[in-house]
C-alpha cells in the first residue's frame, strides 16, 4: 500500500509560513543521547504528548542535525524540558559543533542511560519506537520509560523569533 499522504504545493514561501506558525509559542527541549560512550544533544522546539496509553511523546529534528544521527544510533534519548533561566543551554544545543554539554552538570537516566540535565524544569526517558519521514524534518515517536519534575518553575517558551517566559 502506498502512503496516502501527497503533501501540496503551496501558495505561500518559507518565510511566510515560518512568520505565521511562529505566532504559536513552544516550549525548547535539549534532546540527549549516549553515543559511544559520548554525550550527543540538540535543541528542538517541537517536543509533544502523543499518547498516554501507552505513553508516548514526540519531537521533531531536521534532516540537516549533525547530533540527531547519533542520537537515532543509539535507540534512546532523555527529552531535558528547559526553565525560563535556561535561555544560553538552549543557545549552545541549538548550534552545530563544540562540545554542548561543556560546563553543564548533568547525569544518566535512569532506564535509558540518556544524559539528562541537572537544572531542566522536567525529564523525559524514552526508547526510540520509530522515526517517520517529514519533508525536510522527522518525527520522532519516543517510548516513555520514566519522567519526572525537577523544579517547580516556568518553562522556556519560543514565540515569534525570540526566547520568552510566561508572563511575557
Amino acid at each position: 500500500m502506498s502512503d496516502p499522504y501527497e503533501p501540496i504545493n503551496a501558495g505561500f514561501d518559507s518565510a511566510e509560513f515560518r512568520r505565521v506558525l511562529g505566532h504559536l509559542p513552544t516550549g525548547v527541549t535539549v534532546i540527549a543521547s549516549l553515543h559511544d560512550g559520548e554525550p550527543v544533544g540538540l535543541a528542538v522546539g517541537t517536543f509533544f504528548s502523543v499518547s498516554l496509553e501507552p505513553p508516548i511523546v514526540g519531537f521533531c529534528a531536521a534532516k540537516t542535525s549533525t547530533s540527531f544521527p547519533d542520537v537515532r544510533a543509539s535507540g534512546a534519548f532523555c527529552a531535558s524540558v528547559l526553565a525560563s533561566d535556561q535561555e544560553a543551554v538552549s543557545r549552545v544545543f541549538a548550534s552545530s559543533g563544540a562540545d554542548k554539554f561543556r560546563g553543564l552538570g548533568w547525569r544518566t537516566s535512569p532506564d535509558s542511560s540518556s544524559p539528562m540535565l541537572n537544572e531542566a524544569l522536567a525529564w523525559v526517558d524514552c526508547s526510540i519506537g520509530s522515526v517517520i519521514d517529514a519533508g525536510d524534518h522527522v518525527i520522532v515517536l519516543g517510548d516513555v520509560l520514566r519522567l519526572e519534575v525537577n523544579r517547580e518553575t516556568t518553562p522556556l517558551v519560543f514565540f515569534r523569533g525570540g526566547y520568552r517566559t510566561l508572563g511575557d
